[in-house]
């Protein structure tokens, strides 16, 4: 018995893109290099999972002549393959053993395999708040950098969410350096705390940056994080590893302000990062109440001497080391030309700060210890 049904093949190739991460990826089970398949006389469904991350994406067909539910499953990147190389509206013709994908004068086949071999999805998400997407989308991206790979303290490798009746927190951090996002737009009565892992972070990110849509749910699914939209579900597993307590190096008490144009300082990090050649090398900076003096040497390379203006500043001399790319790859992601910062020692940390109307971020980067000889 053969059924057809037709998809738009623009719309499938954004859904088939979004799940190659997931079904590319090596695990223990050869299924989970499949995507799922499920089909029904208005709907397609779609579902992607690797054991940590799930992915569940629907659409409205355009055409189908399935009276009975059918589900299948096809090599995920073997359909992305093809469905790429193709055009226009695609009519889909589903045997028992092969499905046969026609687009204009373009007739395929792909072998498909029994679903029941494909590995438990997650169901049952208690939604628990409606997050803006773009709002989502723009928190995400001022933490999200500072998220590491493969970080030897597996807690780092993540991003901490936490949801309390007063606030919305994300935070990440390096060990070196930390950022910090906070809202008071959407809050919880019941404090959630979740540590997503980074890939999951960027999948989210992805697939907000292609959405259309408005708003986007964050939910739970068993020990599972969720985020759904209109047309998707995304899982992912936590990390249950123990989020460094970070509230203490956040404490500003005798600190003092300072303000700095941004674009200056950043041009000159970029300037100190060229010397570097690779090496760890630290910069010192001194600060008086006109001017940061910024000064950098490799002997095997050569030295930078710079000034940069500074405004607001009423503390006495600091002179502090700091690694310039931590503190460049935490200014880019500012979009003030002025930006605050605070300093106390040459012990303690630089920080600096963004209030808006809607949330407030911070970006830290920790001294670089003076050595002798």
């Amino acid at each position: 018995m053969e059924n057809k049904f037709v998809i738009e093949q623009k719309q499938l190739l954004a859904i088939l893109s979004s799940m190659q991460p997931i079904c590319a990826k090596r695990t223990t089970l050869d299924t989970t290099s499949t995507i799922l398949f499920q089909v029904g006389h208005k709907e397609l469904v779609l579902k992607s999972t690797d054991l940590e991350i799930s992915l569940q994406s629907s659409y409205l067909l355009k055409d189908s002549d399935i009276t009975e539910p059918r589900s299948f499953l096809v090599s995920g990147r073997r359909i992305f393959d093809l469905v790429k190389e193709l055009e226009g509206d695609i009519t889909f013709i589903l045997s028992e053993q092969q499905l046969v994908l026609e687009a204009g004068t373009v007739n395929l086949s792909l072998n498909i395999k029994d679903p029941a071999d494909f590995p438990p999805f997650p169901e049952r998400i208690e939604n628990l708040m409606q997050i803006d997407s773009p709002f989502l989308l723009e928190l995400l991206g001022k933490v999200a950098f500072l998220i590491p790979q493969n970080n030897a303290n597996p807690a780092l490798n993540g991003l901490y969410l936490e949801i309390d009746k007063k606030e919305f927190k994300m935070t990440t951090t390096d060990g070196h350096c930390l950022a910090q996002v906070r809202s008071e737009e959407y809050t919880l009565d019941e404090p959630k705390k979740w540590l997503l892992p980074r890939r999951a972070v960027f999948e989210v990110k992805k697939l907000l940056e292609s959405s259309q849509d408005e708003h986007v749910f964050l939910g739970v699914c068993g020990n599972q994080l969720v985020f759904s939209g209109e047309s998707f579900n995304f899982f992912s597993k936590l990390l249950g590893d123990q989020f460094p307590k970070y509230a203490g190096i956040l404490e500003k008490k005798e600190f003092v302000p300072a303000r700095v144009d941004r674009s200056h300082l950043i041009k000159t990090l970029r300037r100190s990062s060229c010397l570097l050649s690779g090496k760890f090398i630290a910069t010192q900076f001194g600060f008086a109440p006109d001017s940061i003096k910024v000064s950098m040497q490799n002997k095997e390379v050569g030295q930078l001497e710079e000034e940069v203006p500074l405004t607001e500043f009423v503390g006495a001399q600091l002179d502090i080391r700091f690694y310039a790319p931590y503190l460049l790859n935490g200014l880019q992601v500012f979009g003030e030309d002025s930006i605050q910062f605070y300093l106390k020692n040459s012990a303690k940390p630089i920080v600096f700060e963004s209030s808006g109307n809607k949330y407030n971020f911070l970006y830290l980067v920790m001294p670089v210890a003076q050595t002798n000889g």
